[in-house]
């Protein structure tokens, strides 16, 4: 099975490349993008020459291109990645892109019928609509990645639709479950980049912080589990052992349990729905003791809130949740702005939003570009004032 991997040089990339290692018989690498970490890549290269790569900085490009093979071919700049999703072949696109930018990708590879393992949830956020059209047309498969939804498939996997009641999304409830929300405004990034858990990238770790990618992983799992909002939960569970649960009619709760580790999402993606061997860290039930789950505050955590309230509104507010989010969550990370204010931001934003149909890729995007412009607009008039 071939494996064209997105978003190479991040966490999950570095996991998939561990699955894709451990099994030579199963799965090959047939192509790699990443952003601008040139000398992962150039590893990862020298590891697995990839006959398609991608890489989005001209600098990067450039430090990369000697390292090629001479069969590679080389893709660059904005175009240039759905150039080596549209070209490349392969079985499986993993998607493990951070943001908007992952939900072209995956429209993509599903119009050509590949099975994507997503790992990017902005796709489903901010353009689930597209992709569960194109999914029942026949178009693809689509796959979760993330530890959440990968935990409810294997719970659901064997049972029919009608069969689930409710699902349950846990949430470790991050590094600031515990503080008082008075003192969010004095949060500093390195603060909110130690997350208890879980080891991700910087926008992933913030969104843990704020709970908002708790409320993407709701939007995803309403688009990939077609249930509505009214039977989707969220419960806070700090030991991050039990990945998430499904409640069926007969009052079965089913968990899928595990020691925090993406390989086990991942591997599961790509060779569902068979079980391949894993030489991981086993759960220990007795050693960790305790297992505590507890209702999620969304008046501290306004970002869940916020984002259940977009998936509840549908159309293009998701999107320019998104957006939004985006924008704040980097503005933070550059001390531009506090990390209270980013639910602010968002929730400003989706106020001024005329809602529009979701119903093709042109109409998503175009919400998320004018999202952009005009919260960094707003954000820029308040720092010359």
């Amino acid at each position: 099975m071939k494996i064209l991997l997105l978003g190479s040089t991040g966490s999950i990339g570095a996991s998939a490349c561990a699955c894709i290692r451990r099994h030579p018989g199963r799965f090959s690498l047939a192509g790699l993008a990443a952003n601008r970490n040139a000398d992962t890549l150039i590893r990862q290269i020298e590891a697995f020459s990839p006959r398609w790569v991608y890489v989005a900085s001209p600098d990067a490009a450039d430090k990369v291109r000697p390292a090629l093979p001479s069969s590679t071919t080389l893709f660059e700049g904005p175009a240039g990645l759905t150039g080596i999703v549209e070209e490349a072949d392969y079985d499986v696109l993993l998607n493990a892109l951070v943001g908007a930018v992952g939900f072209a990708p995956t429209v993509t590879a599903l119009k050509r019928n590949k099975r994507v393992a997503l790992a990017n949830k902005e796709s489903l956020v901010i353009g689930g609509d597209v992709i569960t059209r194109l999914l029942d047309q026949g178009h693809g498969e689509l796959i979760p990645v993330d530890s959440e939804h990968s935990a409810i498939l294997q719970c659901i996997t064997g049972e029919t639709r009608e069969s689930v009641e409710r699902i349950v999304l846990t949430a470790s409830g991050g590094p600031f479950r515990e503080l008082p929300s008075d003192q969010f405004a004095a949060i500093t990034p390195a603060q909110a980049l130690d997350h208890p858990t879980w080891s991700m990238g910087n926008k992933i770790t913030i969104d843990a912080g704020t709970l908002m990618n708790k409320g993407f992983e709701v939007i995803e799992a309403h688009h990939l589990f077609r249930l509505p909002y009214d039977r989707l939960r969220v419960v806070v569970h700090p030991q991050s052992i039990v990945h998430s649960m499904v409640v069926f009619r007969d009052g079965a709760v089913m968990a899928q349990c595990g020691v925090p580790d993406m390989e086990l999402p991942i591997q599961y993606a790509l060779s569902y729905p068979e079980r391949l061997p894993l030489d991981s860290r086993r759960l220990d039930l007795a050693a960790v003791g305790a297992l505590t789950f507890f209702e999620p505050d969304v008046e501290k955590f306004r970002c869940l809130k916020l984002c259940i309230e977009a998936g509840r509104a549908g159309g293009t507010h998701p999107a320019v949740l998104n957006a939004a989010n985006e924008i704040a969550v980097a503005s933070f990370l550059e001390g531009s702005v506090r990390f209270d204010q980013i639910p602010a931001i968002v929730e400003r934003a989706l106020e001024s939003h005329e809602a529009g149909r979701a119903d093709s890729v042109e109409a998503v995007l175009e919400a998320d570009r004018r999202t952009r412009a005009d919260v960094l607009a707003t954000l820029q008039e308040k720092q010359r004032a």
